[in-house]
């Protein structure tokens, strides 16, 4: 990813994220990962202060500043339980964004996945689906994010449908009807109140060095079925591990507790509807790895449903 800098920001926004900081920026490391073109820093003012501090203006990526701006939504209305960074301030001056967030102490989960480490994760997700979700968080309900998934899955053109590994385009020729029909109930599948991250994956995950885990990058953040982020995360498991036991992990782990079969494969269809009609279309400027990493997560998903739909 082309990453802004932070000595790339205009001098007026590093400025304004200063006055939030208290005081002029000494330090300044940008992180690598992620799929924005935006800055992404580790910064360190003079007095010692530490902070994560993200930007973008339309320039940089037409999408991002729209998406940094629900991120300080609703990070700044999550509850204190909620195991996320806390948002410092916001600098807006209607055309750059940037958020100023707590900058954690941690790493990313190991890929592929540990299991200890893939547990603690699950182990933060089922404390997230306890959180009672208060009405002022500014978060929509999972069926109106997942509410298109079906027409995406419309979207896509058979018979332009590039090869895909393990026959899985054939596949998905065979299946298509059934594949739009059970996006299209996912949507309602996945409703309930509890909150949800919907977007789990390793980098989106920081481990402390005590264990702990918190869940960053917010944007996303809405309303429904408390094991909707724990399914979603083992799409990126199997990203990184094609032979994990991830039906296991389901049987196991109580975050998956009440759960439908069903439901969970309705989900998965309208995932990977979303992944390959997105792997589809052009790369966005400044995002040229966006485009196959859709694709491979599409695969990942297929690969699993079919699994599942075959018994």
């Amino acid at each position: 990813m082309s990453r802004l800098e932070w000595h790339e920001l205009p001098a007026a926004v590093r400025a304004e994220i200063e006055g939030v900081l208290g005081g002029p920026v000494v330090e300044a490391v940008s992180q690598p990962g992620g799929y924005s073109p935006g800055s992404a820093d580790r910064v360190v003012t003079a007095a010692g202060r530490r902070a994560f501090v993200k930007a973008a203006s339309p320039a940089v990526n037409v999408d991002t500043p729209s998406i940094h701006r629900r991120e300080a939504a609703i990070t700044a209305k999550l509850p204190a339980v909620v195991p996320a960074p806390t948002l410092l301030g916001a600098v807006d001056d209607g055309d750059w964004i940037a958020l100023v967030l707590e900058d954690v102490e941690g790493r990313h989960p190991a890929t592929p996945w540990q299991p200890r480490e893939l547990d603690a994760v699950l182990d933060a997700l089922q404390q997230v689906a306890q959180v009672e979700l208060p009405a002022d968080v500014p978060v929509i309900d999972v069926s109106e994010a997942l509410a298109g998934d079906a027409d995406a899955w419309r979207s896509i053109d058979l018979d332009a449908l590039p090869p895909m590994p393990r026959g899985l385009d054939a596949w998905v020729r065979a299946q298509f009807d059934g594949l739009v029909d059970a996006a299209a109930r996912g949507a309602s599948d996945a409703r309930g109140d509890r909150l949800v991250h919907y977007d789990t994956r390793a980098d989106n995950l920081l481990i402390r060095p005590d264990g702990t885990v918190v869940l960053v990058d917010w944007p996303w953040g809405a309303r429904g079925a408390g094991w909707f982020d724990a399914l979603s995360l083992l799409i990126n498991v199997r990203y990184f591990d094609a032979d994990a036991d991830v039906e296991r992990i389901v049987a196991e782990h109580p975050v998956y507790d009440g759960m439908p079969a069903d439901a969970a494969s309705n989900v998965l269809a309208g995932f990977a509807g979303m992944f390959l009609s997105s792997s589809l279309r052009p790369a966005p400027p400044r995002m040229p790895t966006l485009r196959p990493f859709q694709r491979d997560q599409a695969i990942v998903t297929l690969d699993w449903l079919r699994e599942r739909w075959q018994g």
